[in-house]
């Protein structure tokens, strides 16, 4: 099935013009009234305009965040559960719609959006609402008249910043947790990527109390500084690239706040000669660890971004050509089966990058490797 540019007869999604922040439960413009282009991957054309906001919108949001949180901190596990199950449901109701939508936001592939994203961001919603039914706390004998217990209380108010390489499914691992945990949250997707969230808040933006959940659109240097600077938040998590993140962990030791970081990462593969002594379905798998370097693009923090292969197997294992030009091993040639178009046939197993520029940034560190003495067998 090839999907429908958005708004064409038989399209699964249509798009608005301008969408706004989710503050309060409600959308609303930015306060300065300023907005951004988003433009799709998949062919370069606009999708919508998103507010870009600044620091008074994130400080609107903390409003709605401190008046909500109270009410929100008190309700019982039992309640809060039943609600991330209703999200789920919701996802998955509208499963379809999100993937397509995320798969234009973003430019990955429809199969990948369809059969791993939005499953995966349905069954965190589910895990939590289950982890959350069976948190226990503890209690301890200090002596004959003293008993010590603690309990799990929310912290309060939250701050999250995501990226662009899973919009829905980085969203879905950090709000579920603290919304499970009884936090308020306050979000910032990334710039790149606003369109997923956008659509998901229209979804299930009524299920919960106003200003339990707000999402703050905008760039880095304007919301994004704002949130993470914050004297009003009691946590923030990031996911995202090692500079930002080591900024992000300033501000938050300034604060003497709690946080959690994820960022980039480059995973080379090591492959020794005794591999080729392996059973078939352990060939295989480890053919399969390589080229997963090609999934999401490349745009991964664990991709496996190099293989390192020992010289004496590089001939069979690296190229796929045996002695005397024999054909090459159905194992070693997968990757040339991978469909790489943009657009949304399912079988497409790579969609164009989320910048325009990552080419050029690839043979950028490619000339800079080479630069510095390291020669490339291949590619």
């Amino acid at each position: 099935m090839r999907y429908a540019h958005p708004g064409q007869p038989g399209a699964v999604v249509s798009f608005k013009s301008a969408y706004g922040n989710f503050i309060d439960g409600r959308f609303v413009e930015p306060l300065s009234g300023e907005f951004f282009m988003n433009t799709s991957p998949v062919d370069g054309c606009n999708i919508a305009q998103f507010p870009r906001s600044d620091a008074r919108d994130i400080d609107f949001a903390l409003d709605a965040a401190h008046r909500a949180a109270p009410a929100w901190g008190k309700t019982s596990v039992q309640q809060r559960s039943r609600l991330l199950l209703q999200v789920a449901d919701r996802i998955e109701q509208h499963l379809e719609y999100l993937a397509v939508a995320e798969s234009w936001d973003n430019g990955k592939p429809i199969r990948e959006t369809l059969n791993a994203d939005l499953p995966l961001a349905v069954d965190h919603f589910r895990y939590f609402a289950g982890c959350l039914r069976a948190q226990e706390g503890s209690t301890a004998e200090i002596d004959e008249t003293t008993v010590a217990y603690h309990f799990h209380e929310p912290l309060g108010v939250v701050g999250q910043i995501i990226p662009w390489n899973f919009p829905l499914l980085m969203a879905a691992w950090k709000l579920a947790p603290a919304l499970a945990a009884g936090n308020c949250v306050v979000l910032k997707p990334a710039e790149q990527t606003p369109l997923s969230i956008t659509l998901l808040l229209e979804l299930i933006g009524d299920l919960f109390p106003a200003g339990v959940l707000n999402v703050v659109q905008g760039f880095g240097k304007e919301a994004g500084e704002a949130l993470a600077t914050s004297k009003r938040i009691a946590k923030l998590a990031f996911t995202g690239s090692t500079p930002v993140g080591r900024h992000i962990l300033a501000c938050a030791a300034e604060n003497i706040i709690p946080c959690t970081v994820e960022l980039g990462g480059k995973s080379p593969n090591i492959y020794f000669a005794d591999v080729m002594d392996g059973e078939e379905e352990f060939i295989e798998k480890a053919v399969e660890g390589l080229v997963l370097g090609f999934f999401n693009q490349g745009e991964v923090c664990t991709c496996p971004s190099r293989a390192l292969i020992h010289e004496s197997i590089y001939e069979l294992y690296g190229t796929g050509h045996g002695e005397g030009g024999a054909d090459p091993p159905r194992r070693s040639v997968r990757y040339r089966h991978h469909d790489r178009r943009s657009g949304f046939p399912p079988a497409v197993r790579q969609d164009p990058l989320l910048y325009s520029d990552c080419p050029g940034r690839g043979w950028a560190n490619s000339d800079r490797r080479r630069a510095g003495g390291y020669r490339a067998g291949a590619g």
